[in-house]
């Protein structure tokens, strides 16, 4: 079966993409997805995909409904140098991610819908701002399934809260702390694109406390030194090719 938009989207990001440093991958993930993000390069794409195209049991292994609450579906594996996916996201009370950062540099595009994204810093002991259990994300296990491992507390200042909507994204730096989440009545869909330079072994993920876990959090924390919570894995549960298929196709619709 014949590949050629996933060829043509191969090609851009292998060349463009190639020995870049971190500056210089933020600003070309971002005009990436820019491009493929357009329903003319993208519906092609996802319909070729959907179809049968290129790798779908591979990509079906790496695509899954994502602990911080969006559907995740890999198109193009480039591993370790990228990899490109589709986020579909659902409107919802309990759809906001927790604030994190990422291993690598990053680049998302808005497709369709509207996203919420808000930025944050960490600030020194004293100042103002959110009080957060700090953790440590690794993958662990030969499916690569989440370890969240207890690192004390932290304050978390925001430092812009933003609106994208379709045809319009941003780019971030590894170490960025943010969270996103759909801004739309309807699913938003997004185009993410992750490189691989200088990929870190794990991130950071912040959950919020409210004023009973700080309280409990600071106790505990002037005796042991952590915040009191204890290791977390949680494991993926990957598509099967069939219903990776069918959600390809779902995709399709909804960008079309």
């Amino acid at each position: 079966m014949g590949a050629r938009h996933v060829d043509r989207a191969r090609r851009l990001l292998d060349e463009t993409l190639a020995g870049a440093a971190e500056d210089d991958l933020v600003r070309a993930a971002r005009a990436i997805v820019d491009e493929l993000g357009s329903p003319a390069r993208l519906l092609p794409l996802v319909t070729e995909l959907a179809e049968g195209a290129d790798d779908p049991s591979g990509c079906a292994l790496l695509s899954y409904r994502h602990v911080l609450g969006f559907d995740k579906l890999l198109l193009i594996d480039g591993t370790p140098r990228h990899m490109l996916r589709a986020h579909v996201w659902h409107p919802g009370a309990g759809a906001r991610e927790d604030i994190h950062n990422h291993r690598s540099p990053l680049a998302s595009h808005v497709v369709r819908g509207a996203l919420g994204m808000e930025t944050y810093e960490t600030v020194r002991d004293g100042g103002e701002g959110l009080e957060a259990a700090r953790y440590r994300e690794s993958l662990v296990g030969e499916g690569d399934d989440w370890l969240l491992e207890p690192a004390g507390r932290a304050r978390l200042r925001l430092t812009q809260s933003a609106r994208y909507t379709a045809g319009s994204g941003y780019a971030l730096h590894s170490l960025a702390l943010h969270r996103a989440w759909c801004a739309s009545p309807g699913p938003a869909v997004t185009l993410f694109l992750e490189t691989g330079a200088g990929r870190r072994r794990h991130t950071d993920v912040f959950t919020e406390l409210d004023a009973a876990e700080t309280t409990d959090a600071t106790d505990e924390s002037e005796a042991s030194g952590a915040s009191g919570a204890s290791a977390r894995a949680m494991a993926k549960k990957p598509l099967d090719v069939r219903d990776y298929l069918a959600e390809l196709e779902n995709l399709a619709g909804l960008i079309g």
